[in-house]
């Protein structure tokens, strides 16, 4: 397992993932945009132009615990303000990570990740400086998504480490930390 580096001559994030790291990157990357569009459909009927100027977005917090911690209450003593707060800003903060999420997805097909990776497959990933914000911006969505699920709190780390190898919350735990690990091997090649 490798993180990201620095490039010398081109300045760029670069990384070398294996078939599993890239797939499971890319399945991250779609279950985080399916949670962001299950509550966020917008009527069909809407022209892009219409699309651009509707502001009749949600204005109550989310059900889902993962989709409340990605877009918290701005105002939690002021309801009002609250709900209009929320219908102005969620719908687009919703397209604005789908999309980046989506743009790990498509960075790594464009690297040569094929729907079916076969083992012993290598994907090198090369991203401008751009696109290496869009990447540690989706990492910190998938981490608090993950995180919401397990119910990771600051300073438990022991329970999590003292969980057998076989629970399948010790393995999400350790993708939890793969991708924090990435987030910042990504965040000292892009400084």
């Amino acid at each position: 397992m490798s993180g990201f580096s620095r490039h010398r001559k081109s300045g760029a994030a670069v990384a070398t993932f294996t078939a599993f790291e890239a797939d499971l990157l890319r399945s991250l990357a779609a279950q985080l945009i399916e949670l962001l569009r299950n509550e966020a459909a917008t009527p069909e009927s809407l022209d892009p132009l219409e699309e651009l100027l509707d502001f009749s977005g949600p204005t109550r917090e989310p059900d889902d615990p993962v989709l409340a911690r990605l877009f918290p209450t701005a105002y939690p003593e002021d309801e009002e303000a609250a709900a209009e707060f929320r219908r102005y800003t969620e719908g687009t903060l919703r397209n604005s990570k789908a999309a980046g999420a989506a743009a790990i997805i498509d960075t790594l097909e464009e690297s040569g990740l094929p729907p079916q990776p076969e083992d012993g497959m290598f994907i090198d990933v090369e991203l401008d400086p751009a696109m290496a914000m869009t990447w540690m911006r989706s990492f910190t969505d998938m981490r608090l998504a993950i995180a919401t699920r397990l119910g990771i709190e600051e300073g438990d780390e022991q329970v999590w480490y003292a969980l057998p190898d076989d629970d399948p919350r010790a393995q999400v735990h350790d993708i939890y930390e793969w991708v924090g690990y990435l987030q910042e091997t990504l965040v000292q090649a892009a400084s």
